[in-house]
């Protein structure tokens, strides 16, 4: 079975909840069509309040910055090296997530005129030590305080180091914390025990921006900046940017940080931003979050898989149009080539499961192999899982040393297996349906039959069945104006918000027609409308 061709399995239709009572209440309090006030009921909203939080939330609804544990330490830290003129190093993780983050804190403390410097490390090496490069980067440069974004908070070990080295840390993350907590001044994650933020599903840049906030309301407090000094809209873009392309929930108030980020990337001032978007077929007036996840972010993304994702700040940051148009140009190469590698290991990883079918007897699936780029697995695994609807683990091995990537299905969450064979692992990180793993050559085999083993044990037959969720029945005569705008309060789709998917009793009137090479024009008959 081809990984580029749907699969042969139909999926299981999944109804909405029926509640003609509640429909009529969500109707009656916001003027909205009847459909789109099924597509609310369907998705499980209960509350009148909540339901007006979604469609209307606005930027001064977004949570206190001062809510994240140790937000407090962290802000005086910052201010203490502003005052001491200290150089400040940004870490940032080498994905689209970790590249915004780092762009974000780069341009707000440049802004401020605080001697700041970037850093992306490099992951396509099979080295463990990232937060060590970051931390002989930052000694060359006589930086004594270092903020990660994205990344950090599995790294406990090599966060002793720096004590050393007399450089401060502040982690700024939102991935799984391990067992035990960096050592660092402070550490922003809303995932640590006991944290009081109430959006667990912030992405990395999410948090960098809840850090620049801090400092900025702290510094307004002191009387040393004006209130109007700095606009923290004008990051916005940048949030959106990485929450879409990390696959941040759109609800609550991701859902905010998106909705008024793609306002300011539709008339953003980023040349190389600008560019980048031009060689991507994508009109930054009428960008959507599909054409960031499929378009935008994948070349971005590129730099951190196959090359120097240090670049991908740069062209975010870059003033200059010569300058754009090359890094634009760079980038779109690399893309190309991530997608000529992408194809050989896809076809590769095709090969191996025909001639090994009993592979996908089982309801998880474990592949490695030596042949495989490490900074491809990711995509690799993502296709596969979502194709066979099973979790799924991807090695690439180097040196005797194994890279994981790992997806999954709602059904069966990561972390608990993760941490029973941790092991195993020489470090693992990520969350419940998207994780990462390092494991020795050696071990990879005791590590796929335990994992196998609690998948078997989990999942039913019917959990591996592809399934498609149903919002809302619908017929020709509700597709008028009034619906088209009600539907747009749903806005923006993605993930946790997806596009809703209707239904409709029909007659087939017509034999289908292929129009072009992937299109199939119906004809459709409803009560004498046709479609």
């Amino acid at each position: 079975m081809s990984l580029r061709s749907k699969s042969s399995e139909a999926p299981i239709w999944i109804y909405p909840k029926q509640d003609p009572a509640w429909v009529k209440e969500i109707i009656d309090e916001f003027n909205i069509h009847p459909v789109t006030a099924q597509v609310l009921a369907s998705r499980r909203f209960d509350d009148l309040d909540e339901i007006h939080d979604f469609l209307y939330a606005k930027l001064p609804d977004l949570h206190d910055p001062d809510l994240f544990l140790d937000m407090d330490k962290a802000v005086a830290r910052v201010l203490k090296a502003m005052e001491n003129k200290e150089k400040i190093l940004i870490y940032g993780d080498n994905d689209v997530d970790g590249i915004t983050g780092t762009t974000l804190l780069t341009e707000f403390f440049e802004y401020l005129g605080v001697p700041v410097f970037s850093y992306i490390s490099n992951h396509i090496a099979l080295n463990q030590s990232h937060i060590l490069d970051a931390l002989s980067y930052a000694t060359s440069k006589e930086c004594s305080l270092l903020i990660t974004v994205d990344c950090g908070i599995t790294d406990p070990s090599e966060t002793k180091d720096a004590a050393d080295r007399n450089i401060d840390i502040i982690v700024t993350d939102h991935h799984e914390p391990t067992a035990r907590l960096p050592h660092c001044i402070a550490t922003l994650n809303p995932k640590v025990q006991g944290s009081t933020y109430p959006n667990r599903e912030i992405t990395g840049v999410g948090v960098a921006f809840k850090l620049a906030h801090a400092i900025s309301n702290e510094l307004v407090e002191q009387g040393k900046i004006s209130t109007g000094k700095i606009d923290l809209k004008r990051y916005l873009d940048l949030v959106a940017l990485g929450t879409i392309a990390d696959m941040g929930q759109l609800l609550g108030e991701n859902r905010i940080f998106v909705r008024y980020g793609l306002r300011q990337l539709r008339k953003t001032k980023r040349i190389g931003l600008a560019k980048l978007c031009l060689l991507s077929d994508v009109h930054l007036s009428e960008i959507t979050p599909l054409e960031i996840a499929s378009k935008v972010a994948p070349r971005i993304n590129s730099l951190g898989r196959i090359a120097d994702p240090n670049k991908g700040v740069k062209i975010l940051l870059c003033r200059d149009p010569h300058d754009a148009e090359i890094l634009a140009k760079e980038l779109e190469n690399h893309n190309q080539e991530r997608q000529n590698i992408e194809r050989k290991d896809s076809d590769d990883i095709e090969n191996l499961l025909t001639a090994h079918p009993e592979i996908l007897h089982e309801k998880g699936i474990v592949i490695h192999s030596n042949k495989w780029h490490p900074g491809i697995i990711p995509i690799l695994t993502a296709r596969i899982a979502k194709h066979y609807n099973r979790p799924t683990l991807v090695i690439a091995i180097e040196d005797g040393i194994g890279k994981g990537s790992m997806r999954t299905i709602s059904e069966f969450p990561l972390l608990p297996t993760l941490k029973e064979n941790s092991d195993l692992l020489l470090n693992f990180g990520g969350h419940d349906f998207a994780a990462g793993l390092m494991i020795e050559e050696n071990n990879i085999e005791k590590f796929k039959q335990q994992f196998i083993k609690s998948v078997n044990r989990t999942l039913k037959d019917q959990d591996i069945r592809p399934k498609l969720q149903l919002d809302a029945k619908i017929s020709f005569a509700d597709l008028n104006y009034d619906f088209m705008e009600s539907l747009h309060l749903l806005e923006p789709f993605g993930n946790g918000n997806p596009v809703p998917v209707f239904y409709s009793d029909v007659k087939q009137i017509w034999p289908p027609k292929v129009v072009g090479k992937s299109h199939l024009k119906l004809y459709f008959d409803q009560n004498g409308m046709f479609e």
